[in-house]
């Protein structure tokens, strides 16, 4: 007898399926499928109930017709290659045709005088009652006439709906009895959840509605608890790590918020606050520091930043880009080294020269703050005592990535930041355990941002707009979806203007006058600081640029973000971009220029960006409109690999997960109870969520 394994450890290839031959395991494979636990845990992405019978007679009324028919005849209409098909059949209500484009084959599977089950959307069209869009199967046929709920899978060319649910069935038949259970028997007894094998097979051919509602809610269920479980073991991991501590008085932060020409909003000062805590606090900080564009992150950071230098140690701010971190550096020129902080800055792109001693120096502790990229972490990088690792816009790396950062040395305090606010679904499925701190409110003086839509073909008039602007001293950014002629972008039905061709055109065309800019991301380093210091210093008036420019890029005298093709655009990367303006206290536009032929989703996203400039409101809808999956960089980073549960749609039941879980490891830290043995083999042998979240 075969020794029973867990769901995701099927490994056998989908060829050995009955009826899966070459060519049908080369379609499969097109979808990422490619063993048998490929297939059972692709599921249904929606049902097609057919126990309801509805007749032809009522095809107008109905969006499809269901019912049992007779086939009367066979007839051919056309020659050759377009020689095609007519089954004629009737169910006692009245007659239709069956238009068989591409399928003769149904001339010997549906002989006349049979019995068929017809399921499709039909019309009148010359004089009868028709349909090309079908499904039919002979009652009497192995396998045919299939009614109750069926399942829908998705699908590629040449797979049919019939050859997976075929497939599925017969993946269930052949190894559902060796499946094993990967939730404690008391958990699933208590939470009322149907077995591992009962679910998988509700799932996928559901006898009823009801089973299928109990069946889903047991796979959503045990996906979620697993995540969360991962997640609460790294929240108990971080509270055993007991770590020395120095106290802090905060003189240091006291001086800088002395020699500051502003006020700390409450908001600051309150996030402020929760991070000192939490570094006094005897066990590393794990805190996410959430806030819309212009809120005052940075500033805190710093002042984080601060604490930690003072009680001896070292910090360390990375940054997604080189824009960005070079951004931060002159901020922390500017605000910390008149306080004696002795910083440094580290790239890819640091020469040799500079970098050994820049290295030296960094692992003898006589630099204070390193700002810089991901060659923070680099193998050759290290700290004397690292204290506070700061990670800006942290949703652009991956899990692996920021553990590295924290394996610097003994585990340092960890604050990550991010101006893409998080909604609190998203955050306690992926940051479930870390401390959250939000800054709701704007600096005092700042004006909000009007945003205008304005349709492709009215350029003229945005340009006019903006020259007027430009006129009275301000700036302009002009921001297009690719960089030059060589991009294109695919399934595009227009031409998209470019970066570099519009440049060109502003500054021969349309702003002769004034100094146009170019900057995106295949310009070399040195290049793109000094077109953004020539647009931070005035010297350039309008600067031309892809998304590069929407994070870290300050300048207070812009007043126009001219955003075209705005369609293309997402609603992070659209609110982002408009941040780079308002950042002053004069009035400050955004205008959105979208093209003919907007999808639905399209339109949300602009209707939104119209609507309202609140980021967090806007995160909500943008988790609506496309999911969870690259929000929180959880899809670069393989961190996020739920197949059937829904963090949005199945909130509830991920709130009850999340609850089960930390009771369990809070009870159980080890899992060494008897009742606990099946989670640790899941962990040993299936770990359903990656290296990253079940042991890290």
């Amino acid at each position: 007898m075969l020794a029973p394994v867990f769901l995701r450890e099927l490994g056998q290839s989908v060829a050995v399926l009955k009826g899966a031959g070459k060519a049908v395991a080369e379609r499969l494979a097109r979808l990422g499928v490619y063993t048998v636990a490929d297939l059972l845990l692709r599921y249904p992405r929606d049902y097609d109930d057919r126990s309801i019978f509805i007749p032809f007679s009522r095809f107008a009324q109905e969006a499809r017709v269901h019912t049992v028919a007779t086939v009367l005849s066979h007839e051919w209409f056309g020659f050759g290659r377009m020689r095609t098909l007519k089954i004629r059949v009737s169910d006692g209500s009245g007659a239709a045709v069956l238009v068989c484009f591409n399928r003769a084959f149904l001339e010997t599977s549906l002989p006349v005088g049979s019995q068929v089950l017809v399921t499709g959307r039909f019309s009148f069209r010359y004089g009868e009652i028709q349909s090309s869009a079908f499904e039919a199967e002979r009652l009497d046929a192995e396998g045919g006439g299939k009614q109750g709920i069926l399942p829908v899978y998705a699908l590629t060319d040449g797979l049919a709906q019939g050859t997976v649910r075929r497939l599925a069935k017969h993946a269930l038949a052949e190894y559902g009895s060796r499946i094993e259970e990967e939730l404690p028997a008391t958990l699933a007894a208590r939470r009322g959840l149907l077995g591992k094998r009962e679910a998988l097979g509700g799932v996928h051919f559901p006898p009823s509605q009801s089973v299928l509602e109990k069946a889903r809610l047991s796979l959503i269920f045990e996906e979620l608890f697993y995540f969360q479980l991962a997640v609460a073991r790294r929240a108990m991991r971080r509270k055993e790590a007991a770590v020395p501590r120095s106290p802090v008085r905060g003189l240091l932060k006291s001086r800088l918020v002395e020699r500051l020409p502003f006020r700390l909003t409450t908001d600051q000062l309150t996030a402020s606050a929760e991070i000192a805590a939490d570094m006094g606090a005897p066990r590393p900080m794990a805190r996410l520091l959430q806030g819309d564009v212009g809120s005052g992150k940075t500033l805190v950071a710093f002042l984080a930043c601060l604490d930690a230098i003072e009680a001896g140690g070292q910090a360390a701010l990375m940054a997604p880009t080189e824009l960005l971190a070079r951004q931060h550096a002159a901020t922390a020129a500017r605000h910390l080294e008149p306080l004696g902080i002795r910083l440094a800055f580290l790239s890819g792109n640091v020469e040799d020269a500079a970098r050994a001693p820049l290295l030296a120096a960094l692992k003898a502790g006589e630099v204070d703050l390193v700002l810089g990229t991901q060659a923070l972490f680099s193998e050759e990088v290290e700290y004397r005592k690292l204290r506070l690792a700061v990670v800006d816009e942290q949703h652009r790396f991956g899990v692996l990535q920021r553990l590295a950062l924290g394996r610097k040395g003994p585990l340092p305090d960890l604050l990550m930041m991010t101006a893409t606010p998080i909604p609190r679904t998203l955050a306690l499925t992926v940051f479930g355990d870390l401390e959250l701190s939000s800054i709701l409110t704007m600096p005092p003086g700042r004006k909000t941002v009007i945003t205008h839509l304005a349709k492709a073909g009215n350029e003229q008039k945005v340009y006019e707009f903006v020259r007027g602007l430009l006129a009275r001293g301000r700036q302009a950014y002009f921001v297009y979806p690719l960089i030059g002629e060589s991009e294109r972008s695919t399934g595009a039905s227009i031409e998209l203007k470019n970066a570099e061709a519009m440049a060109m055109r502003l500054r021969a065309e349309v702003f002769p006058e004034y100094k146009v800019g170019l900057i995106h991301s295949r310009l070399k380093e040195e290049e793109k600081r000094r077109t953004m210091d020539s647009f931070a210093g005035g010297q350039t008036q309008v600067l031309v640029a892809t998304s590069v420019v929407e994070v870290g890029v300050d300048v207070p005298n812009a007043a126009a973000m001219v955003i075209e093709h705005a369609e293309r655009f997402g609603l992070a990367a659209l609110h982002q971009l408009r941040g780079r303006v308002g950042r002053g206290t004069e009035q400050s536009y955004c205008f959105l220029v979208y093209s003919d032929g907007l999808t639905e989703d399209a339109k949300a996203r602009l209707k939104a960006l119209l609507g309202t400039t609140d980021g967090f409101a806007l995160a909500e809808e943008d988790l609506r409109i496309r999911g969870p999956g690259e929000l929180a960089g959880t899809a670069q980073s393989g961190y996020l690999r739920l197949t059937i549960a829904d963090p949005v749609r199945d909130a509830k039941i991920l709130e009850e997960a999340r609850t089960e879980a930390f009771a369990l490891i809070e009870a159980d830290p080890g899992l060494l109870a008897a009742e606990n043995a099946v989670i640790r083999e899941v962990l040993k042998r299936a770990n359903p969520f990656g290296e990253a979240a079940a042991q890290n």
